[in-house]
This record gives structure tokens, C-alpha cells and sequence, in this order.
């Protein structure tokens, strides 16, 4: 049997390298690759079944052909040939009759690896078509948040975590998806070090922690002044550090910190005055205070001002001058690569910007002209973008000309006229770095491609030569876009030899240094200029949600989602083992709420607004608070009793990032 050391490709902070065990072109087992020193020798409880996700009976084996109407999942066998044919002439006609901006195009986050996500982006770039901003359903307003405060480079070394003497993670589940960071973090806890969690769920991360704070949604701002308030008032601030190295400290200690007392902060985040005091007073004790900010605070109406505030709090105490306190928050801006050369090889510099939020609206109300042909790789948008009714709307045009490229027929794939076979990322070479750590790692091909599956780079490569484009890049092998990657990075990075990248195995670009910060002012920015020039509150503060007021009104409930712990997402749900183990997709209610509707544990039930109607079984837990409901996990139509939860959300934006706002949802739950 061949052992193989390959990366884990899926949508996760941990980049785990890993080992496949290979025998006559079969993935017969994953493991951990015990000389990664982060990941560590294990892999999660997902990523263990993926000898079943590439060997999945589900797989598509063939390229297909709608012979039905759309969404309903017809298709015929055709021909790489055929297929590849059609598709060409058809954009070639899309663009003589309307321009290149009638055409859509984008790979997004469920393939990781810098080639095969990044070059059908390029290829779209280079025709100059319409372009689509990916981020804005995951992570743009906690991007745009952290440079607000941070600037663009990664935040701590979660590495580090080892000498940190308080832990705190806030609105993240480690379970879920940062196993690796539990795993470190249980070390440190062996010698005492206290762990904190922030979550309005008690989360499997809340249930072994020292201490589970359940605070109300949309209120970790307010927390976070409150627990600078008492730094203040009880003389725990690092006043060197301060003047050294933040910005505005003194405006916010007198224009807001003064309106956070504990009493205050308590009647608006349900965490007691005397918890309040606790956390903070624990908090100014700490040398080494290391916060894991997790994605989940920003995805609401004021989620920019949530991670941003919460992101100041090293700043208060110093902790960002220390190895193992600050925040860990994402790295990947800390590998300056020259992702250009493969996502920008050509093309107009700036042209029509689609917000991923909105791309039912676009597909719906765009002119001059309409979207007319549209592309999609490693994303299911049926399923994920908010408002996923009007998606799905904008998906059925019988004159849209879609084309899906994935290993399985997702619900997104049943709107297309062509849907292609992908390979998944065992099957595939690439080259990764860490968005939740500092690893970067070469990765070559378990198996080969199974069925006549396609890599990502393969197909754009070959459209892009039948679409004329001569950028050198659509002709290199892997080795060679790899040294274009390198060719012109900085940073850490640039002290690296791309040519034996391939061999090494996982490095790591940390260092020990305390947190550098890129703003305008080259300081921690309590004060931003940058923000106050686009219109946006320049320093931290706290205010209602606004569509408490309008939705909260009519609908009881307000939404927490969540990632599952077996299948947080649909790039999961081809392995049957997984589905079995995360269980029927369900909702949670508190028993206040289930007893309120006469409702019992394991009903079928109907969550529903305004936009629609999702039919969940339901699990009465005391895990969550009165007046929420949780649904863990994105589940598509065939495993749910009907629909997707992602119905019930609007396509709003954050206050930064215009990012989605999964979190300002308000609702009910009735009987089916």
C-alpha cells in the first residue's frame, strides 16, 4: 500500500496535512500527518470519511445535458467534447450579441488550493466578464473589520496558545471547525491556563470549558466595552503599550467607554453585572490573553462592529505585545504571494462587480446588459446564499445558459444546462496555505481522477484556449504556476524556494513577534479615519439591531445558525456515512419556546417569515436561550422536509464588508 502525504482541501481554518493510504488507485484510508506540528497527527471527523467522498457512488461520472426543466434534475450523458463545444460557442455568442459582462463566472472556497480555485477565476478575468465578489457570504465583513482595527495581515499565531495564560474564544465552536486549536489548547489547560466561551449556544466547545458566557446575539460589542470600562476603572490598562502603539484610545475612554458601566452592558448582552466584572478582572490579570474570534459575531446588521471592537481588547491590556496573547484571527494576508499571476493573468483592471449576497438579484434585475451566461465551481448558491428563493429564481431562467462544475449533482447543479464532473481534491495537485494558521504545504494527487473527472485547472485551462486567450499561465504545469506564485512575493514568504516547496512538506512562515499592525497610522486604530471617511462610526461602539425594531416585531424568534458537526456544509453531504452520523436536519428550540407552541422533541416543524417557509425536525434543548432557534448546519431540500434554512434570510449587508446578515433573521416555528 502507498502512503501519500497530501493537504485537506475543504473550506477550514486548520489546513490539516495529511496521509492517503493508496492501494491500485483507491483511497483506502485518511489520516493525520503526524509531522505537522499544528494539525498534528489527527484529522477531523469529516475529513476521515474522504476515501468515501472520492469513492462516493454519488459521484458524477460523466459530463451531462439538461433534458428537463430547470431545477427539477434531468440530464443525459454527453461527451467531454460535446460538452466543451457547447459551452464555447455559446459564450462566444453571448459575448458577440451582448459583450464579455454578460457573462458570470467563478470558483469559490470548496477546493482551497491556490491553482485549482484560483485560475477559473483568472479565466474569467481575462475575458473581462462581469465579476463576482465571492467573500461577502462568509467572511468580507470580518475581513473588512480586522483591517479597520489590525490592517491587512494575519493576527496571532495560534501556535502560540501554548504560553498564553487565558484563552478565550469567542463565537467560534473549535469542534466544528478548528479541532487543531482544541488540541493545543487542551495542553495548555493541563497546567491551569482558563478557557473561556463566548456563545449565545453552548456549543461542545461551551460544554468543556472552564466557563460558558451565553450572551445575547448581537451584543459582543456592547461586552467588549464593558470589559474595557472596568480595565479603565480599576487601573488594568497597559498604559505604555497604549501610547506606544494604539490610536484614539483616550477619544474612546472618554466619548464611550463612560456609557458601558456593568449594569448597563448586563440589561443588553443578559451576562450579569457581576459577570461582567468577573471576565474583566480576569481578563486585566493576564500577561498573555489570547482571543479565538470566530466569523459567526460578524454575520449580522453590526457584525463589522462587533469583531472590531472585540478585536481592540489587546490593545487595552498589551496583549498583542506578547507571544501567545492578541487575537487569532485569520492569517492568510500574511502570505504575500503574487496571486495575480494566476487570478489577474489579464484583463480590464476594474469592470461590474456582482456582491455573492445579491447574485439572485443579479441573475433577476441586472441590464445592459443581463447576465446571460453563468459559471459555477466548488459552491452550491442554491443553498447558500441568503434569500435563497430569489437565487433559485434567478437560476430557473430558461434563457440563462449555466454551467456547473462539481463531483456531485448538487441543488445548484440541478438548475444548469451543463454540469460537469470535478475532481476532488485528492485527485488533484495544488499548493495551500493556512487561512487559520501559518502553514503553507505543496499537495500531490492521491489517485487519479475518478469517472472522466476534471480538476478545476484542467477545465479553465482548456476553455481558456478555446476562448483565444494566450496568457502564459493557461498553458503551465503546476510546477510552473507555482513559481509564479513566488516570483515577485514578500514578506516572510519570499525567503522560500518554490522548487523545493514540493518536497518539503508543511512549513510555517510565524515568527514571535509581537502583533504588527498595517493601518494608515501604523497603529491599533481605536480611532479610524479610514472608516469615518466611508460614512462608518470611527470608533467602537454598541446599537440595536434595526431589524429587531421592523422584523422582531411581527416574528418571536430570532436565528442562530451554525456549523454542523458532521456535515457543516453541503461539500459533505456526498458521504452517506456523514448524513447518517450529523442525524435528519433539524432546528433547536429552548423548552420555553417548545412548551409556548405545544410543540415536543422530534416534531416535524415549519420555520417561517415573510420570505418563506423551511420544514426541520425539531430538538427541544435548554443549549440554547428563550427566543431563539438554532439550525446547525447548511442542509439541502432532498435530506430536509422542506427546503433550505437560508430561505428565511435576507440578502441585507453588514455595516462593513457587505457581508451577509444570516443572524438578523427573525421568525417562527409552527407545526408542519
Amino acid at each position: 500500500m502507498e502512503t501519500v502525504r497530501v493537504v485537506c482541501a475543504h473550506d477550514c481554518p486548520d489546513m490539516c496535512s495529511l496521509l492517503a493510504h493508496v492501494e491500485d488507485g483507491r483511497v483506502m484510508r485518511i489520516e493525520g500527518d503526524p509531522d505537522q506540528p499544528y494539525t498534528a497527527g489527527f484529522a477531523c471527523a469529516k475529513v476521515n470519511r474522504d476515501a468515501e467522498l472520492v469513492h462516493s457512488p454519488e459521484r458524477l461520472a460523466t459530463p451531462l445535458r439538461r433534458i428537463g426543466p430547470k431545477g427539477e434534475g434531468r440530464f443525459a450523458p454527453i461527451t467531454w467534447d460535446a460538452a466543451l463545444d457547447e459551452i464555447t460557442s455559446r459564450w462566444q455568442s453571448i459575448v458577440a450579441e451582448s459583450g464579455p459582462l454578460a457573462l458570470l463566472g467563478y470558483c469559490y472556497s470548496s477546493h482551497q488550493g491556490l491553482m485549482n480555485r484560483g485560475l477559473p477565476n483568472g479565466l474569467f478575468h481575462a475575458m473581462g466578464t462581469s465579476r463576482l465578489w465571492a467573500g461577502t457570504v462568509c467572511d468580507s465583513c470580518m475581513d473588512a473589520a480586522w483591517e479597520a482595527t489590525v490592517g491587512p495581515i494575519g493576527g496571532a499565531d495560534p501556535e502560540s496558545v501554548v504560553e498564553s495564560d487565558l484563552v478565550i474564544c469567542w463565537g467560534a465552536d473549535l469542534f466544528a471547525t478548528n479541532v487543531h486549536f482544541w488540541a493545543k489548547l487542551e495542553a495548555v489547560r493541563k497546567r491551569g491556563v482558563p478557557f473561556v466561551v463566548i456563545d449565545p449556544r453552548r456549543t461542545r466547545s461551551a460544554q468543556n470549558a472552564d466557563w460558558h458566557i451565553p450572551i445575547r446575539i448581537g451584543t459582543d460589542a456592547a461586552l467588549a466595552l464593558g470589559i474595557m470600562h472596568i480595565l479603565v476603572r480599576d487601573n488594568l490598562c497597559d498604559r505604555d503599550y497604549i501610547a506606544q502603539h494604539t490610536l484614539g484610545f483616550d477619544r474612546v475612554e472618554r466619548d464611550v467607554l463612560p456609557r458601558f458601566a456593568p449594569d448597563r452592558v448586563a440589561g443588553i448582552t443578559g451576562v450579569p453585572a457581576t459577570d461582567v466584572d468577573r471576565l474583566a478582572a480576569m481578563y486585566g490579570a493576564a500577561k498573555k490573553s489570547l482571543i479565538r474570534l470566530g466569523w459567526g459575531m460578524t454575520r449580522y446588521t453590526y457584525g463589522g462592529q462587533s469583531l472590531r471592537t472585540v478585536a481592540l481588547l489587546p490593545g487595552v491590556t498589551g496583549a498583542y505585545g506578547r507571544y501567545g496573547g492578541g487575537a487569532v484571527n485569520g492569517t492568510n494576508a500574511s502570505f504575500e504571494l503574487n496571486y495575480n499571476a494566476v487570478r489577474k493573468p489579464s484583463g480590464p483592471a476594474a469592470t461590474r462587480t456582482i456582491n455573492h449576497n445579491r447574485m439572485g438579484e443579479a441573475l433577476l434585475e441586472l441590464k445592459d446588459p443581463p447576465i446571460r451566461g453563468l459559471f459555477i465551481a466548488a459552491n452550491n448558491p442554491a443553498v447558500t446564499c441568503p434569500d435563497t428563493t430569489k437565487t433559485r429564481r434567478g437560476l430557473a431562467r430558461e434563457d440563462l445558459f449555466t454551467v456547473v462544475h462539481d463531483p456531485f449533482l448538487t441543488m445548484t447543479a440541478r438548475y444548469a444546462d451543463i454540469v460537469l464532473p470535478a475532481t476532488t481534491y485528492l485527485e488533484t495537485e495544488d499548493f495551500f496555505r493556512g487561512y487559520g494558521n501559518y502553514y503553507m504545504q505543496y499537495s500531490p494527487r492521491a489517485v487519479p481522477p475518478q469517472g472522466e473527472a476534471w480538476s478545476n485547472l484542467k477545465l479553465a485551462q482548456e476553455l481558456a484556449a478555446r476562448m483565444g486567450l494566450i496568457d502564459p499561465v493557461f498553458s503551465m504545469s503546476q510546477p510552473e504556476i507555482l513559481r509564479e506564485l513566488f516570483r515577485g512575493a514578500t514578506g516572510p514568504v519570499a525567503a522560500f524556494d518554490p522548487d523545493t516547496l514540493r518536497e518539503t512538506g508543511p512549513v510555517s512562515i510565524a515568527t514571535r513577534a509581537g502583533q504588527q499592525f498595517r493601518t494608515p497610522s501604523a497603529r491599533l486604530e481605536f480611532y479610524s479615519e479610514a472608516l469615518a471617511t466611508q460614512g462608518l462610526p470611527p470608533m467602537p461602539d454598541w446599537q440595536p439591531d434595526p431589524v429587531e425594531a421592523t422584523q422582531g416585531a411581527q416574528w418571536p424568534l430570532r436565528l442562530l445558525t451554525g456549523p454542523g458537526y458532521f456535515l457543516s456544509h453541503t461539500a459533505f453531504s456526498g458521504v452517506a456515512f456523514l448524513r447518517r452520523r450529523e442525524g435528519t436536519p433539524y432546528c433547536v428550540l429552548h423548552p420555553a419556546d417548545a412548551d409556548a407552541r405545544n410543540l415536543r422533541d422530534g416534531d416535524r416543524v415549519r420555520l417561517l417569515n415573510d420570505r418563506g417557509t423551511v420544514g426541520l425536525t425539531l430538538h427541544v434543548r435548554d443549549e440554547i436561550q428563550p427566543g431563539v432557534v438554532l439550525v446547525p448546519g447548511q442542509r439541502s431540500d432532498d435530506e430536509t422536509v422542506d427546503g433550505t434554512v437560508n430561505m428565511l434570510c435576507s440578502d441585507a449587508y453588514t455595516d462593513m464588508g457587505e457581508g451577509a446578515t444570516y443572524q438578523s433573521t427573525w421568525l417562527d416555528v409552527r407545526p408542519w
